[in-house]
């Protein structure tokens, strides 16, 4: 088994080009968990086939829902709310994925045996106390490592509604709410920071799940009414943005270049990215937009930045680019000034702790760069700068972002890199490197 691939020259400029890049892993991972809820044969086409999707396809298939993965679809045989079949000592591996553990626990407040819950080395150390806490108050019970897995959890027969407040601003969180809801008895009501909402669309213009949101300003107001049976649905899933990002930024960086990404995911939840770049510069636009089960999806055109500047961001869009933060860092590092970033202190907590490791990186790369208060950032972008010979990325929890970012780093600026565990991608985007190498990326 190889331990690094090597990459050891910019990408040559590549122009007109067009792209697909795999299914939203938020949706497939949703689709999973909320079709074996239903009652009946529910289908996904351009489901996304990462490990952390099938880490989530076997643990449903532990509870007795049948699934049959196809190369063109994905077929779920859901058995109704309440349709799991619970056995004593059942463990369920989330494997790498933060979605499908936290998840997960939602669908199991009924629960009539413990269940234990556990991952791999980088997901025991992520924080699992954001989803007890509400899950408790809806009857569950658990004992857990801290707020860490692994973790039991038992369900109880008087599962109630709740009034929740999530103030995290996750996704997570707010969907594992309003999942739980399905198995009460009344209308749990959630005010939450503003997050990506694929759960409240799925739940509206997907399962018809009787649901109500009003969105203010600075947070939503969601009610769900559980105890409703689910009708079967199918569901065609778009690009995931968060894939595309890493080309999208490749594309800026590199020169004379042009590329489409074909049929992406562009809820305005998720494209706060998008938004971020625009305003250091970069030139991108959405067409062939239409809206699918309430999402938004389209083509993106990206082009090559012939000047960028730097910004000062507000905090308010960092929920919707928090996975991909990594690559914004690496565009101000090219700005035109002095770029900053405040309250990101949700970085730390993903699969490794990113804000540490892109400041890590943008050091090694020599980019001024500090750490600032409220968990912020300071980076001096440069138009030009030396480029080290050597650049070894290792020791990074296997997240598959820092693997991609490196790669995108290395064939935009320069150099010798050696990143090391290169399957770990293959946790969101298992045909990441090949669609670089049809971009014309050496890599070996």
């Amino acid at each position: 088994m190889r331990k690094f691939i090597s990459i050891q020259q910019k990408i040559v400029k590549f122009k007109k080009k067009i792209i697909s890049v795999p299914g939203d892993k938020s949706l497939s991972i949703r689709f999973i968990l909320l079709s074996s809820l239903t009652q009946g044969k529910c289908i996904a086409y351009n489901i996304l086939k990462s490990e952390d999707v099938i880490s989530a396809i076997k643990n449903i298939k532990k509870l007795g829902i049948k699934i049959v993965l196809k190369e063109s679809n994905c077929e779920v045989y859901g058995k109704g709310l309440f349709g799991y079949k619970y056995k004593k000592n059942l463990v369920l591996d989330a494997g790498n994925s933060g979605t499908t553990a936290r998840l997960l626990c939602s669908t199991l407040i009924d629960a009539k045996f413990p269940i234990k819950i556990i991952g791999d080395k980088s997901l025991i150390k992520r924080d699992m106390s954001r989803v007890i806490k509400p899950l408790k108050l809806f009857g569950a019970k658990f004992k857990d490592n801290n707020g860490k897995l692994p973790i039991l959890i038992e369900g109880s027969k008087f599962t109630k509604p709740i009034n929740y407040k999530e103030n995290l601003g996750s996704a997570q969180c707010k969907s594992a709410v309003m999942i739980a809801a399905l198995k009460t008895f009344g209308t749990t009501k959630i005010k939450s920071l503003p997050s990506r909402n694929h759960t409240e669309l799925l739940f509206k213009n997907a399962l018809n799940v009787p649901i109500k949101v009003i969105n203010k300003k600075k947070y939503d107001l969601i009610e769900v009414k559980g105890k409703s049976e689910i009708k079967p649905f199918d569901y065609k899933i778009p690009g995931d943005v968060s894939s595309a990002a890493f080309f999208i930024v490749l594309t800026i960086l590199s020169k004379n270049s042009k590329l489409i990404l074909k049929n992406v995911n562009i809820n305005p939840s998720r494209v706060g990215i998008i938004t971020i770049l625009k305003m250091m510069g970069a030139k991108i636009k959405f067409f062939n937009k239409k809206k699918y089960k309430g999402e938004i999806i389209g083509d993106i055109f990206v082009e090559s930045a012939n000047r960028l500047k730097a910004i000062n961001l507000n905090s308010s869009l960092n929920s919707s680019a928090i996975d991909e933060f990594l690559l914004i860092f690496l565009v101000a590092s090219k700005c035109d000034g002095v770029s900053s970033f405040v309250r990101l202190s949700e970085l730390n907590k993903k699969e490794s702790k990113r804000l540490d490791w892109g400041i890590k990186i943008l050091k090694m790369m020599n980019v001024k760069v500090i750490k600032t208060k409220n968990n912020g950032i300071k980076i001096w972008g440069r138009k030009t700068f030396p480029v080290k010979k050597k650049y070894i990325i290792k020791n990074y929890l296997k997240d598959h972002r820092i693997f991609m970012l490196s790669a995108i780093a290395a064939l935009s600026l320069g150099g010798n890199w050696k990143i090391y565990d290169p399957n770990s991608f293959k946790t969101s985007f298992p045909t990441f490197l090949k669609t670089l190498i049809s971009l014309g990326a050496k890599i070996k």
